[in-house]
């Protein structure tokens, strides 16, 4: 399948198309996946560590993203590509994540603000 015309050398060492590794081109070489079809990783260039992947195709991630490729934010942070870290308030915030593309959290009641860290128009005492 991944063997190039002409064989192998005098070793027995097969001569593999580029996307084919191993003595008999039997495994996909670096940067593919899914023997024997030998897909190309395709991993993020921003997201993911390198772009090289498991034999299943997924990518290894920087710590701030996620997906198959590392196209995607990981939970508690926000605006792919950059995928800052999410800030919300201890006080205001219902919990420490926030929406992944805005970076809105989720306010406690009478809470307000991109990071809920304010209160709404005819409330004080924040934080409570």
């Amino acid at each position: 399948v991944g063997m190039l015309p002409g064989g192998c050398d005098s070793v027995g060492r097969c001569f593999c198309k580029p996307e084919f590794a191993g003595p008999r081109c039997e495994q996909c070489s670096p940067g593919h996946h899914s023997y024997p079809h030998c897909y190309a990783c395709s991993c993020d260039s921003r997201g993911a560590v390198d772009n090289d992947c498991s034999p299943a195709g997924q990518c290894r991630c920087h710590v701030n993203f996620v997906g198959h490729t590392c196209n995607q934010c990981a939970l508690g942070f926000y605006g792919y590509p950059s995928c800052t870290p999410c800030q919300c308030s201890r006080e205001g915030s219902l919990h420490s994540t926030c929406e992944q593309e805005t970076g809105q959290c989720s306010c406690r009641p009478k809470v307000t603000g991109l990071r809920c860290d304010s209160c709404v128009p005819g409330a004080y005492g924040f934080p409570h």
